[in-house]
């Protein structure tokens, strides 16, 4: 969709609505602004102050959207840059109006996605934003040359912060020229090596959630873990991060398996320790039929019901994936005898999905994750808005932009010292706050699977404790 410099291209509903979807990105893709765009009469709403330590960022999401001014905002072509692209200097400053960039991957195999963070920020656009915020998109293309064209094309466009990429490898593209010309970053990744030195991560930090179920699953008497985990990256970080959490406790077994396999029964059995469990139990019925008595064919016929004989080293498997590896994975658990009866699931943030009890193994299952009451309004208004339901991520859009309007609002300080408030924010996913390494800590709970979505066992806290980073 395209249209000449100042023309609307699309516009927003009335207020009664929100936002339209977002339009289908160019094969070569340009930025584009969103505007807000309103009559100079228009009545103010109440502000949503920078906190001060002791103070929450800006008003619960209902009150906030409740308030909102009668406006629209449209769509506009942002100025292109011609020409070669010119070395990195720091944004020129802003006379009035506060400029936001938004990079995604709009083209590429994430587009999907980034078009519902792109429908989550325009939601956050309207309910937050005045006339004097600008929404710059740019398209990364899901690649690190992309994120690095993408940041710099923002920075010459005079962002005052970027939000986005998505990717890690984005993130640390688009780092140098941000950090060159003292623009922050707030990404959307969930590693946490890409943040610091002005650089913020608000992605879910599978650190986070094993150290949240862990914990919880110690104080209901656990000691004993194992992991199975994915070969990569994300699955080393879990790992790891059991390994902290568990201290003072035993991490038994851990084992690593191929995510791009099609078949993982090798790594189930290997940490079901399936063959000598096996084998332990083909001795005792041939013992049992050496001595050929009254008590050993009881023994025996007991025995025909089982697979393995001896206990698992551990009474909890934290399970780290999600979508069908988790549901393939966990279907052959009790195929080589790991009984869910006896020992408990545990998941990090990755069975934070629809349908996960269709899998019996799992029910019962402890996972942590943002609190589900709150983001299940946030997915009603956007199921209503753009006829489908949102992706997972799309909520880290939101909350990003309506953070960035609130601060926007506030004398366009995105500084550390005005990210990094102690007392945090609100969001669709709870209560969160921007720590000085960059990393985001949230207020998580611990959900259990049932046959039909999930229970709440232990709630997410409602306030931050003073940080310690």
């Amino acid at each position: 969709m395209q249209g000449g410099p100042g023309k609307p291209v699309a516009s927003a509903p009335p207020p009664a609505k929100a936002p339209p979807p977002a339009p289908a990105p160019e094969a070569a893709p340009a930025p584009v602004t969103a505007v807000p765009a309103s009559p100079a009469s228009r009545p103010q709403a109440p502000a949503a102050e920078l906190p001060s330590p002791q103070a929450q960022a800006f008003p619960s999401l209902e009150d906030a959207i409740a308030q909102r001014p009668p406006e629209d905002f449209i769509y506009r072509p942002a100025p292109e840059t011609p020409g070669p692209a010119k070395p990195i200097t720091p944004a020129p400053p802003r006379v009035s109006g506060t400029r936001v960039a938004l990079l995604l991957p709009l083209s590429g195999p994430q587009s999907d996605l980034a078009a519902a963070m792109l429908n989550a920020a325009q939601m956050a656009l309207f309910d937050f934003a005045d006339k004097h915020m600008e929404l710059l998109l740019h398209d990364t293309r899901g690649t690190s040359e992309g994120a690095a064209e993408a940041a710099s094309l923002a920075i010459g466009d005079g962002a005052s912060v970027i939000l986005g990429p998505l990717l890690a490898s984005s993130v640390r593209a688009a780092t140098p020229a941000a950090r060159a010309a003292n623009v922050t970053v707030l990404g959307f990744s969930s590693d946490r090596s890409v943040a610091g030195d002005g650089v913020f991560t608000m992605g879910f930090l599978p650190e986070a959630e094993v150290q949240r179920v862990v914990a919880f699953a110690r104080s209901r008497g656990l000691r004993r873990f194992a992991a199975l985990a994915p070969d990569n990256d994300y699955g080393v970080a879990v790992v790891a991060a059991l390994g902290r959490a568990a201290e003072g406790a035993f991490v038994s077994r851990v084992q690593f398996y191929d995510p791009g396999a099609s078949d993982f029964s090798g790594a189930v059995r290997r940490l079901a320790d399936y063959e000598s469990r096996r084998r332990a139990l083909e001795y005792q019925r041939s013992q049992l039929k050496a001595r050929d008595d009254e008590i050993a064919r009881r023994a025996l016929r007991r025995l025909a019901k089982l697979q393995t004989v001896g206990d698992l080293p551990f009474d909890a498997l934290l399970v780290a994936d999600g979508g069908k590896r988790l549901q393939a994975i966990a279907a052959l658990l009790p195929f080589f005898d790991v009984d869910p009866d006896k020992i408990r699931m545990l998941g990090t943030g990755r069975w934070d999905e629809p349908g996960l009890g269709a899998e019996p193994a799992l029910v019962g299952g402890w996972f942590a994750a943002p609190p589900p009451t709150v983001r299940a309004r946030f997915e009603a208004r956007y199921r209503e808005t753009y006829g489908k339901p949102p992706h997972r991520l799309a909520t880290l859009a939101y909350d990003a932009t309506a953070l960035a309007a609130v601060l926007a609002k506030g004398g366009s300080d995105f500084s550390a010292g005005a990210l990094t408030s102690a007392s945090g924010f609100g969001g669709w996913d709870g209560i969160f706050r921007l720590l000085p390494d960059g990393v985001t800590e949230r207020g998580l709970a611990v959900l259990q699977v049932q046959p039909r979505g999930v229970k709440i066992i232990s709630e997410a806290p409602e306030t931050f404790e003073p940080a310690i980073n």
